[in-house]
């Protein structure tokens, strides 16, 4: 059995809870463990190391070294704690001296960080440990005709490629395409959202957005789908203002991509927080009754 020490981080504990649904519902359907990290913190996103380098990377190590105690690879769904934590493992294994540091301050919480431990997307676990053509077979409701724009963001497969091609990833296309679903050819599919650009300067960030929904709906995708929080949140939650600045009617959902696998698996819409997104997935969620929307 596939089991992973699963680290949700504090956007899906709150803000991003329809991912953190929807992820526990998918792996719990397909048979693939999550232990959740006990007591896990909040991995520091880029704030803490811009202001105290080895502090920032401590915090981040501490959930890194209960997952070692754990014996287990970590599953990071948030693609700014998946970036977080995989920085973390390199400078630890950089850097022997600033290792030593941070290993001095875990050791006041009784912690030692002294294996590097592999930190996995949750689309590249299902893409490659479970497989796509495994996936295939469990599908309940194939969702043919939908077209999806597959939006990965500018995090998780920088700046190295550990997971898919920088440039064009391929692996959450697969994944949409093992469960009947049509990605449509969505050319920012790695451009940025603007990230926290939307709150200090969002003329930016709303132009940046624009020309992702944009790229999406004259591609012809009924929704798009990613798998990063803080893309969601933009994509969607700022749609009106979007509209009202640029002249637009937007009204596109903005779901994450394992919301579209579990309707395919036969999980409830409710189940996953579909019902809980600003922008109901109409499209989707008519493969989950039964009937097109």
């Amino acid at each position: 059995m596939l089991e992973y020490a699963y680290y949700p981080g504090c956007s899906l504990e709150h803000s991003a809870s329809p991912y953190d649904q929807s992820i526990r519902a998918v792996f719990s359907a397909l048979g693939i463990g999550l232990r959740e990290i006990e007591d896990w913190n909040c991995c520091g996103a880029t704030m803490y190391m811009s202001v105290k380098k080895i502090i920032g990377y401590a915090i981040s190590a501490r959930n890194l070294a209960i997952a070692q105690d754990m014996g287990l690879e970590v599953c990071a769904p948030c693609s700014s704690c998946y970036t977080i934590l995989r920085k973390t493992n390199r400078h630890i294994a950089w850097e022997p001296k600033e290792r030593q540091k941070i290993n001095e301050a875990l050791a006041a919480a009784g912690l030692s960080y002294n294996t590097i431990v592999e930190v996995r997307h949750p689309v590249d676990i299902l893409a490659v440990d479970f497989g796509v053509d495994e996936l295939k077979k469990r599908v309940k409701a194939p969702l043919k005709g939908l077209k999806v724009a597959p939006y990965y963001g500018c995090q998780i497969v920088r700046p190295h490629g550990h997971i898919d091609d920088i440039d064009d990833p391929v692996k959450m296309d697969k994944l949409l395409t093992a469960v009947g679903a049509e990605p449509v050819h969505y050319p920012p599919k790695v451009r940025c959202c603007g990230g926290m650009l939307m709150t200090t300067q969002e003329d930016v960030a709303l132009k940046l957005n624009l020309e992702l929904l944009q790229a999406a709906e004259d591609n012809g995708a009924h929704m798009i789908a990613t798998a990063c929080p803080l893309c969601q949140m933009n994509l969607e939650g700022y749609q009106k203002k979007i509209n009202k600045s640029f002249r637009r009617d937007f009204n596109l959902p903005v779901v994450y991509f394992s919301h579209v696998l579990g309707i395919a698996l036969g999980i409830r819409p409710e189940a996953m927080g579909l019902d809980k997104l600003l922008v109901p997935p109409l499209k989707l969620n008519a493969f989950a009754e039964g009937a097109r929307v």
